[in-house]
This record gives C-alpha cells, structure tokens and sequence, in this order.
C-alpha cells in the first residue's frame, strides 16, 4: 500500500508488498523489496537498494549523496540487506570513488535514533548502534557488534566480529574481534564475554581467547604489540576465536589498535 500522498519517481521499483507512509520522497533509481515498511516523512535516494522485511521509521533519510567534498556526482552504490530496522532521524549515505564507490548494510540491524553512517562504510550482520551513534566513512564493522550511544567512530577505523563498544566512546583505532572498549579516547577494556556467551562460543574458546588476551595486553613493556602477538599466538592452541583475532589483526588497516590504558602500542 503507498499512501496517496507519497511521491514516487518514475523508474523505481517497489515490490506489490512494500508499505510506503504519507509524504515519503522514492527517488527514481530506488529498488524496494517485499515486505518492506516505510513509515511517513521518509526520503530514500540515489542508487539505493533496500531488500527484504525492513522497517523504516518517520524522517530517516537514506541514499542521499556523501557528506564528502570530494563527490562529484558519481554513480555509486547504498545496498540495505533483509529484516533490519531503521529507527527515526536515521542518516545513510551513497559511496564514493575512494571507497571503492559502495555503502552496505547487512541483515538484522537496528540502527536506532539519530544514528549516521557515513559514505562507504561496510556494516555486517546483527548489528546494533544505539541512539546518535556515528560512524565516520570508511568504517568497517564485522558480525554481532554493539556500538553505545553517542558513540563516534574515525574514518578508516576497523571493528571487529563480537566487539562493544561502551557509550560516549569516541573510536579512533581497531578493535580486536570480541573487544570491549570506552572512555572519551577509546580504549580497551577487556572482552566482550557476555556477547560471546549469546553467540553460544564455547567455555573453552572464550577461556583460551581470554589467556590469549592477558598475554597480548598485559603490562609488557619489554616488546611492542605486533611482536609480542605473533610470539604469543605461535605457542597458544589455534582456536576458531584466536584465529579469528590473529586473521583481524594481520590485515591490511590504515589505523592502529585500541590498546589498553597504559599499554605498549604497535
């Protein structure tokens, strides 16, 4: 059903199923799949396409162009998987030409109130960001992931599979897989057990992470932590939990590691 008062552009394609409120805005190179809602005062652009089961609250605006001065119009991409939900005051917007020119949400989000994410970020699945959480462009974050509210994230930074991010942190480095950070410069503050224990990791994969974890971040001055993590982690059983850290921190970034307080950075 698309209320009346609806405008919808020539060219974009709404599957018979999708809801579309009063006064929505559907620009014309939109894709819309079933079972889709869209409450009123929403406006959806540019080369958008949103799947399957999403709910898209009042004034949420998405596909609009990159706040990047650097955006020349290209033809890029904002891909929105299935069943996710998009709260009010959301912002998301297109990719650009340095980033690979694609913004991508996966599956099972929520994205509360007044949440941004910026050009060319690479958001996975189960995803939840709290009220006015930020994320600057280019930001990757992987599976299962909480960022608090009023959380800001730098451009570039990476955030790993399970990680949590802890309200009113403002993210400047990676974050390990299944890494806890906060404070107003981020840092790491151990692991995020209790997400761990819901994504039903074994007692034995969360016991060798966390040993892994106390050897890597502990007070060692004597090594900086790219050294010591590739000597920890030759003498430690190669679990799927360790490996997935180890595979996190051995590719390509841009950025440093949260460290904890007073540790010794790479």
């Amino acid at each position: 059903m698309i209320h009346k008062t609806a405008i919808i552009n020539d060219g974009a394609q709404i599957a018979k199923s999708v809801e579309i409120g009063a006064f929505c805005v559907i620009g014309s190179n939109v894709k819309i799949d079933e079972g889709t809602i869209i409450k009123s005062h929403v406006v959806i652009d540019g080369n958008t396409t949103i799947g399957k089961n999403n709910k898209i609250f009042p004034f949420a605006t998405i596909g609009l162009v990159p706040q990047d001065l650097k955006f020349a119009g290209e033809d890029s991409q904002l891909i929105i998987g299935d069943n996710n939900t998009i709260r009010e005051h959301v912002t998301i917007h297109l990719g650009t030409k340095d980033g690979g020119m694609l913004t991508k949400i996966g599956n099972n989000c929520l994205l509360m109130v007044g949440v941004h994410i910026a050009h060319d970020c690479l958001i996975g699945d189960n995803i939840i960001l709290a009220n006015n959480a930020t994320l600057a462009g280019h930001v990757q974050v992987g599976n299962n992931v909480v960022i608090g509210g009023l959380s800001a994230v730098h451009q570039f930074v990476r955030i790993g599979n399970g990680a949590m991010i802890g309200g009113m942190s403002g993210v400047e480095n990676d974050v390990i897989p299944f890494g806890l950070v906060m404070g107003e410069r981020a840092h790491l503050a151990g692991l995020n057990l209790v997400g761990m224990k819901r994504q039903n990791i074994s007692h034995d994969e969360i016991h060798a992470l966390r040993n892994f974890y106390k050897q890597v971040f502990g007070d060692n001055k004597n090594d900086n932590f790219l050294n010591r993590t590739q000597k920890i982690s030759q003498n430690l059983s190669q679990n799927s939990t360790i490996k997935t850290v180890m595979d996190f921190i051995n590719s390509e970034t841009s950025r440093s590691f949260c460290q904890p307080k007073n540790s010794t950075t790479n």
